[in-house]
C-alpha cells in the first residue's frame, strides 16, 4: 500500500512523508472501515460527530437542506479526502455527509488520531494543510455560485474534480471516473437540473467534454480552463516542492 493510497498521495503534495510516517497512516486508516451503498447517508446533521472519517474509495459529498427538502452540495468527497479535520468536538452535526456511490471510509477515534498526530508532527502538518485547502476550495466555490456564469461554474468544477483525482492517480490520461447526476451538478453550482443540461449540451457541442456513462473524458485541460478562468493556484499543489525529502540520508547540513 504505503504511497499508493489515496490518502498518502494527496498528503505528499503538502508535506513530504517519512516511510515510517506512511506505516502511521496506513494503519490509522485500517482499523475500523465501514461500508456503505451508495445515496445513503454516511452522517446526518443533527448526529453526535464521535469519529473523524477518511474516503477510501468511492464519492461522496456535504450538504445542507432546507426544510421544504430543498438542497446545497457544499463540497465533494473523493478517495483520500477527511469529510471534517476534528469534528468530534461538535456537540452535533451541523450538515450531512452522504455517500453518491457505493462508499468504503475509515473511521478514526479522536484518541487515535491524537496519538498518531503527536507522534509523527510531519503527518500532523500535512492534515493541517489539507484542512487550509479544503477552506480556499470552499472559497473558490462561494466565488463560482456568485460571480461565474453557468458555463463558467461547471467548467470549473469539471477541472477542478479532474486535477483531484489526477492528484491520487484516478485518472487515464485526460479521462476520469464522474458518477455525478445532473441533479448533483446543479446543487453544487446553485443551477436548475435543464439548466446543467443545456450548459452541459453547450460544451460537448464545443468539444470541451465528453460524457459518456460514468466516465469524463477532457479533451483539452488547458482550453477548458481558459473557459472555466481556472487558476489552480488555490489547491496549492506544490506547496513542498522546494523541501528536503524526509526519507534522505545526511540532509542539507552534509551537502
Amino acid at each position: 500500500m504505503g504511497a499508493e493510497t489515496p490518502l498518502i498521495r494527496k498528503l505528499q503534495k503538502f508535506v513530504r512523508l517519512s516511510a515510517e510516517d506512511e506505516r502511521a497512516l496506513d494503519k490509522l486508516v485500517q482499523e475500523r472501515i465501514q461500508k456503505i451503498g451508495g445515496r445513503e447517508d454516511v452522517a446526518r446533521e443533527g448526529d453526535n460527530p464521535e469519529t473523524l472519517k477518511v474516503i477510501l474509495s468511492g464519492w461522496a459529498c456535504r450538504t445542507k437542506m432546507l426544510e421544504d427538502g430543498r438542497r446545497q452540495i457544499l463540497s465533494f468527497f473523493l478517495p483520500g479526502d477527511l469529510c471534517e479535520l476534528n469534528i468530534y468536538i461538535l456537540r452535533e452535526m451541523d450538515h450531512t455527509i452522504a455517500a453518491l456511490t457505493p462508499l468504503t471510509y475509515a473511521e478514526i477515534t479522536r484518541d487515535k488520531f491524537e496519538h498518531v498526530t503527536s507522534q509523527h508532527p510531519r503527518i500532523a502538518q500535512a492534515f493541517w494543510w489539507d484542512t487550509l485547502v479544503a477552506m480556499a476550495v470552499q472559497r473558490e466555490w462561494t466565488l463560482n455560485v456568485g460571480q461565474r456564469t453557468a458555463l463558467e461554474r461547471i467548467s470549473h468544477l469539471f477541472c477542478e474534480l479532474f486535477i483531484k483525482l489526477d492528484v491520487i492517480g484516478r485518472t487515464r490520461r485526460n479521462r476520469c471516473e464522474f458518477p455525478l447526476l445532473q441533479s448533483d451538478l446543479g446543487e453544487a453550482t446553485g443551477l436548475s437540473t435543464v439548466h446543467v443540461n443545456r450548459t452541459l449540451r453547450e460544451l460537448r457541442s464545443q468539444n470541451l467534454i465528453v460524457l459518456r456513462g460514468k466516465e469524463l473524458t477532457i479533451p483539452d485541460l488547458e482550453r477548458l480552463k481558459e473557459v472555466a478562468m481556472f487558476n489552480i493556484s488555490y489547491l496549492h499543489l506544490e506547496h513542498e516542492s522546494q523541501e528536503l525529502d524526509p526519507n534522505e540520508i545526511g540532509g542539507r547540513a552534509a551537502r
